[in-house]
């Protein structure tokens, strides 16, 4: 008899470098915030207008995300990586020399062009080359970064923009970029795949163009002072671009991303509701080291280390989401959670500088612990009834929806902290928006994601 052919070891050295990419991707988003306030001084603008360099990068990776896999078969997975890495990288060197926050935009935008294609080809490589017995193993070391990630990110931007200068948080990706770009040479694989799907250039750039628009709209309105015109005119190119958008995407042969699948109602509420979620959670932490810095005096280490609280809620009540999914179910721990969650937003808004600390690291824990309970329950939800080729449409645009929230949730902070010109009305603002999730919620069937919650 022919001897059974040999299982693919588990690439190992593979699946550790591109965990370490995301990390490196997601630490780069997210510290940031703590140096906010020097950065806006060494620029000399308002702290709360360089929100734009965290969107802009954010809103890049969301834009671009469907186009890594068609790069990843067009170009093949290594290429593509190692040139993304080094993208990112010589992005980095940008962000540190930037001299005006226009410019540390464009370095960010670019850096945004780097993380799209790094991490979705980088998992694309693991899952591609693991076998199906190790498929477990795999996306476990590929979850770690982004339990990990943010915990650390603040403590070090705060750290970094106390101790020295903001820009030696993008000096840090240099020797972290060369090293792994080395790495990337010997322990990436995979060449082109042979497909003839051609792509989307038209969708990309129609989103693109609208979501860009929107992003200027935002940002260009003022508690005083307001350019109305040029405000009025990003809304109007955003609402033609998306609408013509929508328009391609429902009728071209190979779109950009498969609107068709949102017919699956589960999906189609975890992209309305749950990235209005995550669009509302993700404006906190741009907000606090503002609040804590501005308002309360703080140094950016204190105010990194009080907002790494509120990861770290989001860590330790990790272990627990899926036994409360399961003992009763997606949809009522969701409408549970946004109740409690809006609730919070209000003790949010009565946070103030004479607070014992222990009690605001107290009201943080419990935030980060909300947010992820949320965030797990949208995700279990979000493929639930989704089957075949329809999966990877939906992972695609899912993932492009959460990052494009996540930018857009921080702008919209931003505005609200402008127009309101108070933390706290930001805050009870945020707790409003989110209140309408509840609606999406009550949409779904009482038994909804039953079968990959394990709910009874």
């Amino acid at each position: 008899m022919p001897s059974p052919e040999p299982s693919p070891a588990f690439p190992r050295g593979m699946a550790l470098l591109v965990a370490g990419a995301f990390f490196m991707e997601i630490l780069d988003a997210t510290i940031i915030a703590p140096a906010i306030p020097a950065i806006a001084a060494s620029f000399s603008v308002a702290a709360v207008d360089v929100n734009v360099a965290i969107s802009a990068y954010l809103v890049t990776v969301a834009v671009l995300i469907p186009a890594s896999g068609w790069m990843a078969d067009r170009f093949g997975i290594r290429p593509v990586f190692i040139a993304a890495i080094a993208v990112f990288t010589l992005a980095s060197v940008g962000c540190a020399l930037s001299g005006s926050l226009p410019m540390l935009v464009a370095t960010r935008v670019l850096q945004g062009v780097g993380g799209a294609m790094m991490v979705p080809v980088g998992r694309l490589a693991v899952l591609r080359y693991s076998a199906k017995s190790d498929l477990v193993r795999a996306i476990a070391v590929l979850t770690w970064p982004a339990l990990a990630a943010p915990v650390v990110a603040p403590v070090l931007g705060g750290a970094i923009a106390t101790l020295g200068s903001w820009r030696w948080i993008f000096v840090v990706n240099i020797p972290i970029g060369l090293i792994g770009l080395l790495l990337a040479f010997k322990l990436i694989r995979g060449g082109p795949a042979p497909t003839r799907r051609s792509f989307d250039w038209r969708g990309l750039l129609l989103l693109g163009a609208g979501i860009t628009a929107a992003l200027v709209a935002v940002e260009h309105v003022r508690g005083s002072g307001t350019s109305w015109g040029l405000v009025g005119s990003g809304a109007v190119a955003a609402t033609v671009c998306l609408a013509v958008a929508v328009w391609h995407l429902r009728r071209t042969a190979s779109p950009l991303v498969e609107l068709a699948v949102l017919k699956v109602r589960t999906l189609r509420i975890t992209v309305s509701g749950g990235s209005l979620y995550r669009l509302v959670i993700s404006a906190v932490p741009f907000l606090l080291p503002l609040l804590f810095q501005l308002e309360f005096g703080w140094s950016a280490f204190t105010a990194g280390l009080m907002v790494a609280a509120l990861f770290l809620g989001n860590l330790v009540i990790k272990p627990i989401t899926t036994p409360l999914m399961r003992r009763f179910g997606i949809k009522r721990v969701l409408l549970v959670n946004a109740v409690l969650s809006v609730g919070w937003f209000g003790m949010l808004a009565t946070l103030h500088a004479d607070m014992p600390i222990a009690v605001i690291g107290m009201l943080l824990f419990v935030s980060g612990a909300l947010r992820s309970i949320g965030f797990t329950a949208y995700n279990s939800l979000a493929f639930a009834d989704v089957d075949g080729e329809a999966l990877t449409h939906a992972n695609t645009l899912n993932a492009a929806v959460q990052e494009l929230a996540a930018g857009l949730g921080i702008a919209i902070g931003a505005l609200l902290l402008t127009v309101l010109g108070s933390y706290a009305w930001a805050f009870a603002a945020l707790g409003a928006l989110l209140a309408l999730t509840i609606v999406e919620t009550l949409r779904l069937p009482g038994d909804a994601g039953a079968h990959v919650s394990g709910a009874r």
